[in-house]
C-alpha cells in the first residue's frame, strides 16, 4: 500500500525551476505545470485559504497577473469579494499608484481608488513572496484608500530573499518556502 503523499509536497512537486529566467541568476519558480493539474490546483487555493477561514474579511485583493489566478479563488473560498491591483494604464478610473523593486527590477501598481470604503478589511494573495516588493505594495495601494490590511498569503516563499521582513508586521501566510 503506497504512502499518501503530503499535500504541500503534492503542489510542489509540481512547481517547475527554471534557472536564469527572466534573466540570469535569478531561479524562476513557473507554476504552470501545478495550474495544469486540477486537483493540485484545488488544493493550493485550500491550503492559501484554509488559515483564514473563521476570520472576517469583505474583499481579496491580488496583483496582476498571477495574484489575479489566485486571489478570484481564495475569494470565492472564503466568500468575499475581489479587487485586482493592475499594472500602470488599466484601469478605466480613477486609480491610486505605489513604485516598488522587484527581484530583478522596478515596476508600478495602480488600484482604483474607489475600489472599496474606508475600513474594509482586506487579504492580500499572490502566488509568490521574494522580495516582498509587490505584497509590500499592493499593502501600501489598499492602505491609500483606507483599507485595513488583515492578512496576506501567496502559495510561494523564497525565504532566502527576505520578503517576509518587508511585510512585517502583517500576518502573511505562505505553503511552500524554497
Amino acid at each position: 500500500m503506497q504512502a499518501q503523499q503530503n499535500p504541500v509536497e503534492h503542489v510542489a512537486r509540481l512547481i517547475r525551476a527554471v534557472p536564469d529566467f527572466p534573466k540570469k541568476g535569478i531561479m524562476y519558480r513557473d507554476i504552470t505545470p501545478m495550474l495544469a493539474d486540477p486537483g493540485a490546483l484545488a488544493l493550493a487555493v485550500e491550503l492559501m485559504a484554509n488559515p483564514f477561514r473563521g476570520h472576517k474579511f469583505d474583499v481579496v485583493v491580488g496583483a496582476e497577473s498571477r495574484g489575479f489566478i489566485f486571489g478570484v479563488a481564495v475569494a470565492q473560498a472564503l466568500g468575499c469579494g475581489f479587487v485586482p491591483v493592475r499594472k500602470p494604464g488599466k484601469l478605466p478610473s480613477k486609480a491610486v499608484s505605489v513604485s516598488y523593486t522587484l527581484e530583478y527590477g522596478q515596476d508600478s501598481l495602480e488600484m482604483h481608488a474607489d475600489a472599496f470604503p474606508a475600513g474594509t478589511k482586506v487579504l492580500v494573495v499572490d502566488d509568490l513572496l521574494a522580495t516582498g516588493g509587490t505584497l509590500k505594495a499592493c499593502c501600501e495601494l489598499v492602505e491609500r484608500v483606507g483599507g485595513v490590511v488583515a492578512g496576506a498569503t501567496a502559495l510561494i516563499e523564497l525565504a532566502d530573499l527576505g520578503g517576509r521582513a518587508l511585510i512585517a508586521p502583517r500576518d502573511v501566510h505562505t505553503v511552500i518556502r524554497f
